[in-house]
């Protein structure tokens, strides 16, 4: 594996200046630093409700390898995760991608919409250029590429007191990928100790038929993900295709997309979800933006509090979607949403 030079000078280099409670021991595995579990971490549950963070929480921080992810995790005071695939990819060495993701998409759907200037269409021009070469760069890795690395991955991350719980690696489990993609997928879930792998649920039925088989042949879960298609019957098809498909509700998307009937999902549906997202967005009526913990609409403190005096057994992944005040940041924003959380556990 090729290690990330920079973040490994950088983690040496903030030694002395870690926060309380965080700290990094000697090295190992291939010189990677070892983390000492941080002593403010959350419990492993609070009064029986295991709360976790989505890794995708920190998309927008500069440094996206496993080794900065583990600290940022560390820094927000979490112990379960659900981890991003490119994250985990990274540590056993996937090539990173430079190209401006955001623009490329970006202008991808302007051209869908025939809305491209002539520079518009150059840069896209460009951007696939980059995009295929990736690919290429991509193709080749894949022949070395070595799944058992996975187990250092997590190794590392519980040495520090972290429990990955949910794995999303659903670019390689989307429709057009090749069984040995979706079963690597899998089997990295299984090594990093993930229970579920998780992806947007296919409008394909037949290839949440196809997933279910898969998971099951590899002894894990599938755990569908909504945005604002989600309503109470939408995962019916899958979850009867296979006891392996299962539910992870996204409770902030799901009032964004208009439904009233969240607590009443959850109580007919609870056996079935293996993780929920959490974050507080508006419903229709008052714009559906993502809102700091508590502004929303959305029912987080009585979800939570059905989930604590029920006994589900399902984790509740924040993820941190709201745009960051000017004076403060991403890790002190996912703080109070933990603390927001905690409260409405505790009380």
């Amino acid at each position: 594996m090729k290690i990330n030079e920079t973040s490994r000078r950088n983690f040496i280099k903030n030694l002395a200046s870690l926060s309380a409670g965080v700290s990094i021991g000697t090295t190992n595995l291939w010189g990677i630093p070892k983390y000492l579990p941080n002593r403010s971490l959350l419990k492993k549950t609070i009064n029986g409700v295991q709360l976790g963070l989505i890794t995708y929480s920190f998309r927008a921080l500069k440094d996206q390898s496993a080794e900065a992810t583990l600290q940022y995790i560390l820094d927000c005071g979490v112990n379960s995760i659900e981890l991003m695939g490119e994250t985990a990819e990274s540590f056993i060495g996937r090539p990173k991608n430079r190209i401006n993701k955001r623009t490329y998409h970006s202008l991808s759907r302007k051209k869908r919409n025939n809305s491209l200037s002539k520079d518009e269409e150059k840069e896209l021009g460009e951007l696939k250029k980059q995009q295929n070469s990736y690919d290429k760069e991509v193709l080749t890795w894949k022949k070395t590429r070595s799944i058992s690395r996975f187990s250092d991955l997590r190794k590392m991350y519980n040495s520090a007191g972290v429990e990955i719980y949910a794995f999303k690696p659903n670019y390689l489990l989307r429709k057009g990928n090749s069984d040995s993609d979706i079963n690597y997928a899998m089997q990295a879930g299984k090594l990093l100790g993930a229970s579920h792998v998780t992806i947007e649920l296919p409008e394909d039925n037949n290839h949440s038929l196809k997933l279910g088989e898969l998971a099951k042949r590899n002894g894990i879960k599938v755990a569908y993900h909504g945005h604002e298609q989600q309503h109470a019957k939408w995962w019916d098809t899958a979850l009867e295709q296979s006891s392996h498909n299962a539910m992870n509700l996204d409770l902030g998307h799901y009032i964004a997309a208009g439904n009233t009937d969240a607590i009443e999902l959850i109580e007919k549906q609870h056996p079935n979800i293996l993780s929920m997202h959490v974050k507080d967005r508006q419903n229709p009526k008052n714009g559906k933006k993502n809102m700091p913990f508590g502004q929303g609409d959305t029912p987080i403190i009585d979800v939570l509090q059905m989930m604590r005096d029920n006994s589900y057994n399902f984790a509740a992944t924040i993820e941190y979607e709201y745009q960051t005040p000017k004076d403060s940041s991403i890790i002190e924003e996912i703080k109070k949403s933990i603390e927001y959380c905690q409260n409405a556990l505790e009380s």
